[in-house]
């Protein structure tokens, strides 16, 4: 169960747990100091509530740590220490046309210079063009509204990643 791992890992061990799946130190030092977690539940509640409580700086931390969509070359080298948790959350992207890879990395570089981060979007299950034609109707938004967007799509991300810990714990062993 999510929560005993958690709470059963020293100080350092479940700060690395965490750090796979969202970056935001102030995250990470939350969510220590929450444990003990009575269960799983409670584990995703606080995510969530701790998450929600955070500011842009601490967003804008999370999102950097990601690799931008498509980009599968950075997403394999940068990202070594999340495969276990993360390898499969942009998998349909290596299977995607040249054309659909180049619109997105083209898509990605205009996004990036109009709001200043990448792109984030919970790619699991999602198609490559899929994937585009979110990134394509959220361009035109405010920053702000981008930033919300992010946010939330982060929290999706986490919350996968936690659900993820236990089988990537017993699978490491």
């Amino acid at each position: 169960m999510l929560h005993t791992i958690l709470n059963a890992q020293n100080e350092t061990q479940v700060a690395a747990t965490l750090q796979q799946c969202c970056a935001s130190e102030k995250w990470v030092t939350r969510m220590i100091a929450s444990r003990p977690f009575i269960d799983t539940s409670e584990v995703l509640s606080q995510a969530t509530s701790i998450w929600e409580s955070l500011e842009e700086v601490d967003f804008l931390q999370a999102f950097a740590a990601h690799p931008q969509i498509g980009d599968v070359k950075t997403l394999q080298a940068k990202y070594a220490n999340t495969q276990a948790i993360a390898s499969s959350e942009q998998s349909q992207v290596a299977t995607a046309s040249d054309d659909t890879i180049e619109q997105l990395a083209l898509a990605n570089q205009l996004y990036l210079k109009r709001f200043g981060f990448i792109f984030i979007i919970c790619a699991t299950g999602k198609s490559a063009d899929e994937m585009l034609n979110a990134l394509l109707a959220r361009i035109g938004n405010s920053r702000q509204q981008e930033i919300e967007n992010a946010a939330a799509e982060q929290l999706k991300i986490t919350i996968l990643r936690l659900n993820r810990v236990e089988s990537s714990v017993v699978s490491c062993q």
